[in-house]
């Protein structure tokens, strides 16, 4: 059986969209690539060819992975999630205790995670060990690089 993707209403109208533009619009580039270079001749030492279908293999192959997760979603909602416990889908502000530094964190399913945005997934060491505290919560976290402490401020919608 297929593992269960866990997405937010966000990050499932992220994907339905990244979806849509690989069939209808990037489909097309590539094909149009490939009958370019196919107009070269010489199939044999023909480098855009080979580049445009490598292009369409990974293109294909993200169509593919797209549809697969769809097919095994889960969605969030984000409107019936508490504030007591740190869940999938939470907003939780923490306080790194050896940098004395505050953190915004999004906790969501691995395939929408993110840490430029401050989206970390439930899988992630970080994500994982937060899983279930409450406010005023000390966290010890054992990370790549080494332990970290986290002390939760506030978990918000």
């Amino acid at each position: 059986m297929a593992k269960q993707v866990i997405l937010t209403e966000e990050g499932l109208k992220n994907l339905e969209n990244e979806l849509e533009n690989l069939k209808s619009v990037r489909r097309k580039e590539v094909a149009e690539k490939i009958k370019v270079a196919l107009s070269f001749g010489d199939l044999s030492e023909n480098s855009e060819y080979d580049e445009a279908k490598n292009e369409q293999a990974i293109v294909e192959a993200r169509i593919l992975e797209i549809e697969a997760m769809l097919k095994n979603v889960k969605v969030i909602d984000e409107h019936e999630l508490g504030t007591e416990v740190v869940c999938v889908g939470s907003k939780v502000k923490v306080n790194d205790m050896q940098y004395d530094e505050v953190l915004d964190y999004k906790i969501v399913g691995p395939s929408e995670a993110n840490p430029r945005e401050g989206k970390i997934s439930d899988e992630s060491p970080v994500g994982a060990a937060l899983l279930g505290h409450q406010t005023g919560d000390v966290v010890k976290i054992e990370t790549p690089g080494g332990f970290c402490t986290y002390r939760v401020i506030e978990i918000y919608k």
